[in-house]
């Protein structure tokens, strides 16, 4: 075997309350593409996080190439040939993709020679294999093509590790097919290749080995020939993992949330939804697919009040609520799982049990005679971290003291444990283990068995064609077609989500 790009040993990082990596040792070596898994609040991302330099280790030690290393930063690991690439990019939209990759870079005198650089990362790009355009703006980016700015950003640096956090969350099947590509190119370069994922197809087809870390302590360490979804799932979660399947009631004939003709302006005044119309049936589940960008979360923000509509009107059951308040629809039953978690779902500086009441502490049983009744909001709190299985110390623990999954399992608790006719959900299971995510999309089950609606809006694909009864495809702002469930085809669908017969369609309406 040869000898480790990086080796961690003995990481030990905590949080309030919270033991994140228990003594922790890792190796990532050359021409490896190496999964990390397990549950949400595992310590993944944390431990990938102290190797970038964002967190310091309590103790432990950490080598780069048989050199111990102290990193402080992610300007220390950039200089050690670490790089990392977030869920969330952090690239700048206003600038093109040759500013972002020259960000950070030390030229010859007081003003960087673009012309230069342009023309090295042009051959950087011919020797990653990674296509994208130098001059166009972020922006304008699709993004399959963000990603790939963000990588070739990494590895312009000089990156020998490269760090992904769930790559292939909001991609199409294509998409993720020339990113799958792409990283076995560089893994054959010498590179060693680190992919953080829940996605059990992603581990098989692409590791060459796994770690799997359960309550901050590795707790499998093996190549791909010894590992199968049942060992993973058993190793991840402690128990085996049976995926259930739930028979579909017969959709209600009455009552639905019905959108006519609906138009939407984005942020910078463009026809982000242009004349969209749907309805979301009592006791049935509609997915909504499309690469990010295509109009979802204008789309979204309209029907639950966040949004000016433009054009159209949004009824529920027969009610107009095209300029009700957010409070009005809070009212009529209609609940919402954003997908900012951070932004939208919380008050981060706040405890959980504020946090669990946040739309609707003006609602009995949390309010009497215009005062909160905190035992009742204690009591719905501790409900959420119970059934949903929130890693927290506890429900006064403040918002911002949970992991990523943590935070999203408690959002879709405290919205699916309230009274809903109608579910609005952004990506519910982003960034949730499978255990997690199985439950969470049992529990939407549920809701649509018992005759509740649902418009489900997912980045991921296999979650909408497992879950939903018809889907709509969003493409620049129109639907580019609905699907009905004997005809569901990942491939079929994909193609729809990057434009095919986009013209046709939009002739037709």
């Amino acid at each position: 075997m040869s000898t480790p790009l990086v080796s961690m040993r003995n990481i030990t990082k905590t949080f309030p309350g919270v033991l994140a990596d228990d003594n922790v040792d890792l190796d990532l070596f050359p021409e490896e593409i190496h999964v990390i898994m397990g549950e949400n609040g595992a310590g993944k991302t944390t431990l990938m996080n102290v190797l970038y330099g964002f967190y310091r280790a309590d103790s432990g030690k950490i080598s780069v190439e048989g050199k111990e290393v102290e990193i402080k930063s992610p300007v220390d690991a950039q200089s050690l040939g670490i790089g990392m690439v977030f869920q969330h990019f952090s690239v700048i939209e206003v600038f093109t993709v040759l500013e972002n990759v020259a960000i950070g870079r030390r030229d010859s005198g007081l003003r960087l020679n673009l012309a230069k650089l342009e023309f090295e990362i042009e051959e950087a790009q011919r020797e990653y294999g990674i296509n994208v355009s130098l001059n166009r703006k972020v922006e304008e980016l699709s993004t399959a093509e963000k990603q790939k700015a963000e990588i070739l950003k990494v590895l312009f640096k000089g990156a020998k590790v490269l760090i992904l956090d769930e790559p292939t969350s909001m991609l199409t099947p294509q998409e993720t097919e020339a990113l799958f590509k792409n990283l076995r190119s560089l893994k054959k370069q010498g590179r060693a290749v680190v992919l953080i994922t829940h996605k059990l197809y992603e581990i098989l087809e692409l590791a060459d080995r796994v770690t799997v870390l359960r309550k901050g302590r590795v707790v499998l360490n093996t190549v791909r020939e010894n590992i199968s979804p049942e060992i993973l799932a058993e190793a991840a979660m402690g128990h085996s993992m049976t995926v259930q399947q739930y028979e579909r009631k017969t959709i209600a004939e009455e009552g639905a949330l019905t959108i006519k003709n609906l138009s939407v302006r984005g942020d910078r005044g463009e026809d982000a939804v242009s004349s969209v119309s749907f309805d979301v049936r009592r006791g049935e589940i509609l997915g909504v697919a499309g690469i990010a960008g295509n109009g979802q979360r204008e789309l979204v923000e309209a029907l639950v009040g966040l949004r000016r509509i433009q054009t159209g009107n949004i009824t529920l059951n027969g009610v107009d609520m095209t300029h009700k308040s957010v409070r009005d629809r809070i009212r009529l039953a209609l609940r919402y799982v954003p997908e900012d978690r951070k932004r939208r779902g919380v008050a981060l500086d706040l405890p959980l049990t504020y946090n669990a009441v946040l739309r609707d502490h003006w609602q009995a049983p949390f309010e009497h005679a215009h005062r909160l009744r905190f035992s009742s909001i204690r009591e719905f709190a501790k409900r959420i971290i119970a059934e949903f299985k929130v890693v927290c110390s506890s429900e006064t623990s403040s918002a911002n003291e949970l992991s990523g999954g943590n935070l999203q399992k408690f959002i879709v608790g405290r919205e699916l444990l309230r009274d809903a006719e109608y579910i609005i959900t952004e990506n519910p299971t982003a960034g949730l283990d499978f255990g997690s995510a199985e439950y969470v999309r049992r529990i939407l089950f549920e809701h649509r068995n018992a005759e509740k609606g649902i418009l489900l809006v997912s980045g991921d694909l296999d979650e909408l064609i497992s879950m939903s009864d018809r889907i709509i495809v969003l493409y620049r702002g129109h639907v580019n077609g609905t699907v009905e469930r004997k005809n569901f085809d990942k491939v079929s669908i994909g193609a729809l989500m990057l434009g095919q017969g986009f013209d046709e369609a939009k002739t037709a309406v």
